[in-house]
């Protein structure tokens, strides 16, 4: 199954705002960017990916992401994560009624190919499936095979929601740079430890992180 994954990412000047100072006076700005910039990056050297849409409004994370091979597609409805995701889910699926979709986190530094291939090859059982983070708690991937609806329900105790919804929850082992997304300064540890793709890596080279 061919995939597109569909990448939310809020304006860089309201992003990551629980890391502030933990990465020796980085803006969080940049490290949001950095972010988003080695996701779409394994996301795209991904196998069965055949589309990465982002789902933004910020110029510069628009024109930097677009650089890397994705395609940018405007926030529109401007009512949060859910609502940007149904939104991008909506654009894709009116020139291609037939696609799979993915919902993938923004912020997952350390995220892997191969590992993301093993979800995606997880998710195809299913009409629709999910990932819990590492937390335990929320998702960082949500999918909808052709047909289905994705019906996003991110944010807090999504893993939660996303089970009640009829969601599966995906069982699969060493994949564990899909479930790391970043939100605080024990994830970004966390994240660095499992190692960190090229523009998180280049931006925090020298710093220490507390």
């Amino acid at each position: 199954m061919a995939w597109t994954l569909l990448i939310p990412l809020k304006p860089l000047s309201r992003a990551k705002s629980r890391l502030s100072g933990a990465a020796d006076g980085t803006p969080l700005p940049r490290l949001a960017l950095a972010f988003a910039q080695d996701t779409v990056q394994a996301a795209l050297a991904c196998e069965p990916v055949r589309n990465v849409v982002v789902v933004t409004d910020d110029p510069q994370a628009g024109r930097a992401l677009a650089a890397l091979g994705a395609r940018i597609v405007p926030d529109e409805p401007a009512d949060g994560l859910n609502a940007a995701l149904s939104h991008g889910a909506d654009a894709v699926r009116s020139a291609d009624s037939g696609a799979a979709l993915a919902a993938l986190n923004a912020d997952l530094p350390a995220l892997r190919p191969e590992e993301l291939h093993r979800v995606l090859n997880a998710a195809s059982r299913y009409s629709r499936a999910f990932l819990p983070d590492a937390a335990e708690i929320g998702t960082t991937f949500l999918s909808a095979a052709p047909g289905a609806a994705l019906e996003p329900a991110f944010g807090g105790r999504s893993r939660a929601r996303h089970r009640a919804s009829g969601a599966r929850e995906i069982a699969a082992r060493g994949v564990e740079s899909v479930r790391q997304d970043v939100d605080t300064p024990a994830d970004l540890r966390a994240a660095l430890t499992l190692g960190v793709g090229e523009f998180t890596s280049a931006l925090l080279a020298g710093r220490a992180v507390c």
